[in-house]
């Protein structure tokens, strides 16, 4: 009895005390916490749901589709919930890899941050961002995952936008191309975390990098009300997502074709050929028309990721580097296209306009001979002839007496150097600021020039000159290195007599874009004005309504008269009917379009001829002007002559249907209708 009572006792005490710890457990949790959770319950209640906004198109200047979106099944991992499983979700992507039909390990992959060591692909976005598998997925496979949700925890398959390219391969380069958003960019662009959808991609090159604020859009925001299993009730708040602007560029798809096809020909032409670019500028206002860059890709490439191998093959020698745009980042030597900036020089060096010049077979430079193109002699020429013919050696002449006057190899205390002045006001040296992203500046090898390059490479050159070159299988050659070597040890901060003379032609260490070159040559047969060139047109609404237009900056002008500058023009008129250019336009009715232009053939050390051709039409008024150049193409009458009167032919249509009716370029935006289809081209 006296031990009942003990183990009621015992009881008793036992369920007072845990009656005790409960009251106090929920005092804490009514009184002392009850906010807190308060505050949890409510968030359990709601979750906030960013909805992407639908990137703008890029259009032509009609109104045609460069780059426009399509709708397209997308499967994507939320790889942190995967990576908190006890699997690391691999039993999750063993049964999405069966549904896809892709091997485990490459979905693995994807989903893998990219960081040192990991190749390839891998994720480059945000570690909160869903990572997208594939983007062609048909109904049937997204069928398979939306209905059982319970074997794909992680698992989404939504239609979402994708770029899609009209032209294909066609500007490349130009338009860029899109890439998740990355975590740094986060941080970096005010703005962009804010309104992050989390499967926002993001402009990685050309004018989707540049305009990429624009046509991104707002991002929208839902907020839905679920139980606490996580399922829908209703929608508490709903804010619409703003479509990105539409970006209209200067841009004529036709004109961009018929570049591409004849720059493909001419590539082709040429055997050793290696890369090549073509320009077309609207001459009256600086706007781009066409801009193209041989070798080209496939940007649908960048759908869905891509390899390392495939990456490495874009910037790799054997593929040609076709990512890199050669009209913007290309730089070579322009050969006599250069002249134009020469001839500008004399003028302003104090030759006269109307004077006569000799162009012997060879002029002594220094102690060295130069010779004309396979030593002919011209004989006494205006500087008109000298143009229409491509004397050498008037300019050879020229430049080395200036060289002379500012001093020689023991310059003044103030140089004049007009030549190199004199081509920094035409635009080389200098990025032209067109609306790409990375463009090159070229150079302009002046005294400045070189005592840098000789800070930088000396120690390098005089233990070359040392050791010479045993790598070097031809004993000849590794012979003319080591001696070269010597030469820019001891010497090589002087700007000697041969790099006077080459500067002249466009040749030595004179480098430019085709990009450069045909905006010097747009300054020079328009109004005398150097301008910027734009790519962008307008910013305009899904709705039609135009946001802003891009207008075309003037940054210089040309250092000449108006009598000269049109002198210079009409010299250049005849290159293509009487000059070194009419063997490529034999037969061309000049009658009906008149061409005028510059052939330019660049020598480079160990490799083909660089060949150029910059030109315009009609030669009264210009309304285009159209620069090519093929790397390893040879002269520049016989490859890029022939590319450039392909490009005119297609634009005018001679002996086909013109890319441009009557020759004339649209000066008018495009018009939209509310619904946003454009109603005229």
């Amino acid at each position: 009895m006296i031990r009942m009572r003990a183990r009621l006792l015992v009881l008793h005490v036992l369920v007072l005390t845990l009656l005790v710890v409960l009251a106090m457990r929920l005092w804490q949790v009514q009184v002392v916490r009850g906010q807190e959770f308060v505050a949890r319950a409510t968030e359990t209640r709601t979750r906030a749901v960013i909805v992407p906004a639908v990137r703008g198109q890029i259009l032509d200047s009609s109104g045609r589709p460069l780059v426009r979106n399509k709708t397209a099944l997308v499967v994507s991992v939320d790889r942190t919930r995967l990576t908190r499983m006890r699997d690391g979700g691999m039993k999750v992507l063993g049964k999405l890899a069966a549904v896809l039909g892709k091997p485990v390990a490459q979905l693995q992959q994807r989903i893998t941050p990219c960081g040192p060591g990991i190749a390839k692909p891998c994720w480059t976005g945000s570690p909160y961002q869903p990572v997208p598998l594939d983007e062609k997925v048909d109904t049937r496979e997204a069928l398979q995952i939306l209905e059982r949700q319970e074997e794909f925890p992680g698992v989404t398959a939504e239609i979402h936008s994708v770029r899609e390219y009209p032209g294909g391969r066609a500007a490349a380069q130009m338009l860029g191309y899109l890439q998740p958003v990355t975590e740094a960019e986060l941080e970096k662009r005010e703005g962009l975390k804010a309104s992050f959808s989390g499967v926002d991609l993001a402009g990685r090159d050309g004018l989707e990098y540049v305009y990429d604020d624009a046509l991104r859009g707002k991002s929208g925001l839902r907020r839905v009300q679920v139980d606490r299993m996580g399922k829908a009730l209703g929608i508490e708040e709903q804010i619409t997502p703003v479509p990105g602007d539409h970006l209209v560029t200067s841009i004529d798809s036709r004109v961009q074709a018929v570049v591409e096809k004849a720059l493909a020909k001419a590539m082709k032409s040429a055997p050793s050929a290696d890369g090549g670019a073509g320009v077309v500028l609207d001459a009256r206002t600086g706007r781009v028309v066409a801009v193209a860059s041989a070798p080209g890709y496939d940007p649908a490439v960048w759908a869905g990721g891509i390899s390392t191998r495939g990456y490495q093959w874009l910037l790799s020698d054997k593929s040609g580097k076709p990512l890199v745009s050669r009209a913007i980042n290309g730089q070579f030597a322009p050969g006599s296209t250069f002249k134009i900036s020469s001839v500008t020089s004399m003028l302003r060096a104090g030759y006269p306009l109307n004077g006569t010049y000799g162009c012997p077979g060879s002029v002594m430079v220094g102690g060295r001979a130069f010779n004309n193109f396979r030593g002919i002699s011209l004989g006494t020429l205006s500087l008109h002839t000298a143009l229409v013919k491509s004397c050498d050696t008037i300019f050879y002449q020229a430049s080395y007496e200036q060289y002379l006057k500012d001093g020689g190899r023991n310059p003044k205390k103030k140089t004049k150097e007009v030549f190199a002045n004199t081509a920094r006001a035409f635009g080389f040296g200098s990025p032209t600021g067109v609306d790409l992203p990375g463009e090159s500046s070229g150079r302009i090898p002046d005294r400045a020039w070189k005592k840098d390059l000789w800070n930088r490479t000396s120690a390098v050159s005089c233990e070359r000159s040392r050791k010479g070159y045993p790598e070097e299988k031809d004993r000849a050659r590794a012979e003319f290195l080591k001696r070269l070597a010597l030469e820019n040890c001891t010497e090589g901060f002087l700007l000697r007599p041969g790099d006077s003379a080459n500067f002249s032609i466009g040749q030595g260490d004179v480098l430019v874009t085709p990009m450069q070159l045909a905006r010097a040559y747009m300054a020079l047969v328009s109004d005398g004005k150097v301008r910027s060139p734009r790519i962008g047109w307008a910013q305009v609404r899904p709705d039609g309504k135009v946001v802003k237009t891009i207008d075309v900056p003037v940054v210089g002008k040309l250092p000449l008269s108006e009598k000269e500058r049109l002198y210079i023009k009409n010299a250049l008129s005849q290159v293509a009917a009487d000059g070194t250019a009419a063997g490529a336009f034999s037969g061309f009715p000049m009658n009906e379009v008149r061409i005028g232009g510059k052939t330019g053939t660049a020598e480079v050390w160990g490799k083909q001829d660089t060949s150029w051709f910059a030109s315009f039409a009609p030669t009264k008024k210009p309304q285009y002007v159209v620069v090519v150049m093929v790397s390893q193409g040879g002269m520049g009458a016989s490859t890029a002559a022939p590319a450039v009167r392909e490009i005119y032919e297609g634009i005018y249509g001679i002996k086909r249907h013109p890319a441009v009716p009557g020759g004339r370029l649209t000066t008018r935006l495009p018009r939209f209708a509310p619904d946003g289809t454009v109603t005229r081209g």
